[in-house]
């Protein structure tokens, strides 16, 4: 067998070149892209899923209309199971919204004790939908809402239902959607939502999410309370057509739950949108 000149065979060459390689192909049995973020469980999706990773934590810059007194609340979903709604109630929280669903194939399995939870405290609370415009209409998703839990009542307790419209964890951003397709999308589930309760659904966003899968569209802003997701110490631009917000999403690490929001008024204020 011949030798090369450092004393290394053939062989031996051949087999220190292919562990190099190896590296390279990552772990037996893995993907080619295994290092990629692999998209989560459908279902799994919750209020402000996406801020962090596209919008960060900071100082925001500009504004908006702010009251003097803002009131404040927490937004659930099945991640934080049972809630503990007397310590929230003691630390001063007031209000609280609900994921009841999500797309038309999903419901909160937690949305009983935390919905029924939080009312027996002496919140105010509401529910909210997570949309995926990229599986059925929006009237189909308005409609899957109002039938598990997102319906409305005046008994100055329950506050009209959101359509949580953010950033897809599942896929494309814009869920494959035209910034037209999308105002479109939107607009057949507030249609529908209104029609089968007589109210106008709340639109939670983040600015940017709105500009890009928009294209900043203000046609809602007359008519569709905003509430906005920024964690910053000021709630910064707001998306087109709103001159102010109803209420902000400001931070996802709070003490007890950690989504918790700033009402932009105070409780009466709270107890006006619940009564319509």
């Amino acid at each position: 067998m011949r030798v090369h000149r450092s004393g290394t065979t053939l062989a031996g060459a051949a087999l220190a070149a292919l562990a190099l390689l190896l590296p390279l192909a990552g772990p037996a049995g893995a993907a080619p892209d295994a290092g990629a973020r692999q998209a989560p469980a459908r279902g799994t999706a919750h209020m402000g899923a996406g801020v962090l990773a596209h919008d960060g934590r900071g100082d925001a810059s500009g504004g908006a209309s702010v009251q003097a007194v803002q009131t404040e609340g927490v937004d659930v979903s099945s991640h934080q199971g049972n809630v503990a709604w007397s310590t929230l109630w003691n630390s001063g929280v007031r209000w609280a919204y609900v994921k009841a669903t999500e797309g038309t194939y999903y419901k909160n399995t937690s949305f009983a004790q935390q919905y029924t939870g939080s009312y027996n405290v002496g919140m105010i609370r509401g529910s909210y939908h997570f949309a995926t415009p990229d599986t059925t209409t929006g009237a189909a998703q308005a409609d899957y809402f109002v039938d598990n839990g997102g319906g409305w009542s005046k008994d100055g307790r329950t506050l009209p239902g959101v359509l949580d419209i953010e950033w897809n964890p599942y896929g494309a951003t814009c869920y494959g959607k035209t910034q037209a397709g999308m105002v479109a999308w939107i607009r057949d589930f507030l249609n529908r939502y209104k029609t089968r309760t007589g109210r106008d659904a709340v639109i939670y966003t983040a600015t940017s999410w709105w500009t890009q899968c928009t294209g900043n569209y203000s046609g809602f802003g007359a008519t569709n309370p905003l509430w906005v997701a920024r964690y910053a110490s000021t709630v910064g631009e707001l998306p087109a057509g709103w001159a102010y917000y109803t209420m902000w999403q400001y931070t996802s690490s709070g003490p007890t739950v950690g989504d918790h929001n700033h009402f932009n008024g105070d409780l009466s204020r709270v107890q006006a949108l619940a009564n319509g």
